[in-house]
């Protein structure tokens, strides 16, 4: 177990080590490092594959105070200064792509090139933002009982392993929803900025995706 104390946050994150390129993987809004263990099995052998878990999810140890997806990519580019890591390929899954997307933004020189899963560059879409409110309330107030297997038919869509992330779920301060809610729902609009972005990029969605 390796942490990193980065922007008063305790990064909890796994590298695989090795002299490959470096890439660093970022996941999605309720999961952790974790969910890339198949990608990390694979390619560890040719690239340095580094996982962590971001603010408010996993095994970091979040201070609880408010955050945007721009703190989210000063702490990936932290974590890489810890590693002494000077620039890396930055893949992400959803929300793990804001991130990523903010980090070639603000750091175009540490993102060699970036793979982008499911992800977009745009704000929360106004259709769905109330009930994912009323969701995230009913998760703060309950705990995942109620919405736990609605959330996982979303983001997860696999029967076969949505058990055992609903209770990796029951385990996460309910507090900390609140401010990574906050987060993923009030995210800036950053697709006029799309242009600034020079490196490769990979772009991948599911047609099956929910």
């Amino acid at each position: 177990m390796a942490y990193a104390e980065v922007n008063g946050q305790r990064l909890y994150y796994e590298d695989s080590g090795g002299d490959g390129p470096a890439v660093l993987f970022s996941h999605g809004f309720l999961m952790d490092g974790e969910m890339f263990e198949p990608q990390v099995r694979e390619l560890a052998g040719e690239f340095r594959c580094i996982t962590w878990d971001e603010r408010a999810f996993g095994r970091t140890e979040y201070d609880g105070q408010p955050f945007t997806y721009w703190d989210s990519a000063d702490d990936a580019i932290g974590l890489l200064d810890h590693l002494g890591i000077t620039a890396a390929v930055l893949a992400g899954m959803s929300q793990g792509g804001f991130l990523s997307l903010r980090a070639a933004l603000r750091y175009p020189s540490r993102v060699r090139a970036l793979v982008l899963i499911d992800t977009q560059s745009g704000g929360e879409d106004p259709a769905v933002l109330e009930g994912y409110k009323g969701m995230t309330a009913d998760w703060i107030a309950n705990g995942p009982v109620n919405v736990g297997e609605i959330v996982s038919g979303l983001i997860i869509g696999d029967p076969a392993i949505e058990p055992a992330w609903r209770e990796k779920w029951e385990k996460l301060p309910r507090e900390n929803m609140g401010p990574a809610g906050d987060c993923l729902f009030e995210r800036d609009d950053i697709t006029d900025r799309l242009g600034e972005i020079l490196c490769p990029a990979l772009v991948v969605h599911g047609t099956a995706d929910q």
